[in-house]
This record gives structure tokens, C-alpha cells and sequence, in this order.
């Protein structure tokens, strides 16, 4: 919305991105703070500091005790067990948001399921939260699988994690190269080859994404959202 846009930002140019107050309009943090995306990340990076590597187990038990019963998360418009249909929330509210996935993650936590990660969630906490496992393994031919298992704990969805790992060699790539305006055709490369390393079903579908990127390079993104790409 432009302008919305452009009434939050108003007071603000040249430097909009140092906001010191929350325009969030599900959520409001303490600037300083960080987001369920940012919380992910520092939940992971801790784990692989004590662990050495993807535990899982570890990271399991990590994960429900930072956003599970009792934490900041828990409040009561991020229920897990929150029913459909009950009173209209007021929006924003003041603390952290609780999303999807973290909701599917407690609920099979509690049931003692084996996978715990929803599998119909598909949003970005995947790409948020992998610069620390990335980091670890980046150059390592099992970098792609501790991705794999680290999106897999909240988020058991095939395009999820197929996006996240796309997402990864990017990331990968400029840890040990620093920029490069080629990325993309490296990458591209990368996930056309039929001996990749952990390839997966929607590869393809992903290779299609990067390519609708490149040709849209050179437009600014009011033109591309939401013409050509929606906005979630």
C-alpha cells in the first residue's frame, strides 16, 4: 500500500530503516529486539555453539523451551491451541508474534510425534534463520543436508525446505567467494546439474522462481508487487 507507506515513513526520510518505533501492524517490539525470525536464528546459532553440529535433539528441546509454555511468546492471541472462530483479536499486540509454524511445532512437541515440524507451512523462517548452520558447513558437502535437517524441525514442507536450501547456496556461495554479480547463473548452474548435491522433487519449480527473478531485476519493487509477485 504506497500510501500507507508513505504516511508511516514520512518523518523518517532519508533513513527509514532506523524507525525507532514499530509500525508492525501485528506486532509490536521493543526496538532493539528481535523478531520470531531473529529469535530462530539465535535459538540455532546457540545450539550448534554447545553441540558442535545439528543436534537435533538439542535443538528440539531448544526451540520449545524459547517460544514454548511460559516463555515471551506465550501469550494468549499465540495459543497453539487456540480455537477458529473465537472473539476478534485487537491487532497489534505488545510482544512477540508467534507464527504458524512455531504453533505446529509446540502442538506435535506435545503430542511426542516424531516430526515436528508443520508440513503445511511455507513461509520465510526457513531463509531467516540458516546464516548459522550455512556458516558452520559452508564449503562442506554436507552443508545442504544440516540444512535440510535444521528447517525440518519446524518446517516439515517439501517447497519450504527446497526454497530454504536454494536460499543456502546462495548464501554459501558468497561466504566463500564475497560478491559476485553472477550469483544467480552460478546458482542457477548449481540446480541444474544432475549430480547436485541434494537434489529435491521441486528443484525445478525453484530454478523457475530464481529465473522470474533475473528478468525482473532492473524494475523497482512497487511495480513488482503485487503484479508479479504476490504479497503474503
Amino acid at each position: 500500500d504506497p500510501d500507507r507507506l508513505k504516511e508511516v515513513l514520512s518523518d523518517l526520510e532519508p533513513c527509514p530503516e532506523f524507525r525507532s518505533e514499530s509500525a508492525n501492524p501485528f506486532y509490536r517490539r521493543t526496538t532493539g529486539e528481535q523478531t520470531c525470525y531473529g529469535d530462530q536464528a539465535y535459538v540455532l546459532l546457540e545450539s550448534l555453539s554447545q553441540c558442535g553440529d545439528v543436534d537435533l535433539q538439542d535443538l528440539t528441546k531448544r526451540f520449545y523451551e524459547f517460544f514454548g509454555p511460559g516463555t515471551a511468546y506465550d501469550l494468549p492471541l499465540n495459543d497453539p491451541y487456540r480455537k477458529k472462530g473465537g472473539p476478534k483479536a485487537t491487532l497489534p499486540i505488545d510482544g512477540p508474534w508467534r507464527n504458524a509454524s512455531l504453533k505446529a511445532f509446540i502442538r506435535n512437541v506435545d503430542a511426542g510425534k516424531a516430526e515436528t515440524g508443520c508440513d503445511v507451512d511455507c513461509q520465510m523462517d526457513g531463509i531467516a534463520k540458516i546464516a548459522p548452520v550455512v556458516s558452520m558447513f559452508a564449503g562442506r558437502p554436507q552443508m545442504l543436508e544440516k540444512v535440510e535437517e535444521v528447517v525440518r524441525v519446524t518446517q516439515n514442507n517439501d517447497m519450504c525446505v527446497a526454497v530454504t536450501m536454494a536460499a543456502a547456496r546462495f548464501l554459501e556461495h558468497f561466504i566463500l567467494n564475497g560478491p559476485d554479480p553472477d550469483v544467480l547463473e552460478t546458482v542457477l548452474n548449481q540446480l541444474n546439474d544432475p549430480k547436485r548435491q541434494n537434489p529435491q522433487d521441486l528443484d525445478r519449480a525453484v530454478t523457475a522462481q530464481i529465473h522470474q527473478v533475473k528478468d525482473n531485476l532492473s524494475k523497482a519493487s512497487h511495480q513488482l508487487i503485487p503484479a508479479v509477485f504476490t504479497n503474503t
